[in-house]
């Protein structure tokens, strides 16, 4: 018997929280024909960032992935909104973008990333394996960590 999207969310513990409302000026997610394009997600937990902060500076690489697989959460929460609450509807993730706060010689921000491309191959199964890209900066919105966008394709 296959596992269902919820079933494996359930099987992890994960309650998906209402998605989060836009900060400024943009909508949450665009579908255009059969993609959907999630804007940059945060590590909020009813509202509220987890963790500020700089990798390599006071923040470990484990504490930024775990804030990485947050933002995921959230952007399967956006998914499904932009599903019509069905996320049965999600054929695959395509793609996945992250962005880092960190010091100027931390080089893994892959690793970071891990934290969200985990979670979509632990919630999609295969459909969960994605192109990416980690990128490191100086500063993100509100201080926070990690944000992550996301594409995906729905039926």
């Amino acid at each position: 018997m296959s596992h269902t999207t919820e079933d494996n969310l359930k099987s992890l513990g994960i309650t998906l929280p209402q998605a989060p409302a836009p900060a400024a000026n943009y909508v949450p997610y665009t579908i255009t024909g059969n993609l959907v394009f999630i804007s940059g997600q945060l590590p909020l937990v009813d509202g509220k960032l987890q963790m500020t902060g700089h990798v390599g500076d006071n923040v470990t690489v484990e504490q930024a992935a775990g804030q990485a697989r947050l933002c995921a959460v959230n952007l399967i929460a956006q998914l499904k909104a932009a599903c019509d609450g069905e996320l049965s509807r999600v054929n695959r993730v395509v793609k996945l973008g992250g962005f880092v706060a960190c010091t100027s010689e931390f080089a893994n921000q892959p690793e970071v990333m891990n934290g969200a491309s985990d979670l979509m191959v632990e919630v999609f199964g295969d459909a969960g394996r994605h192109a990416r890209f980690a990128v490191g900066t100086n500063a993100l919105p509100r201080g926070t960590v990690v944000e992550v966008e996301g594409l995906f394709e729905i039926a």
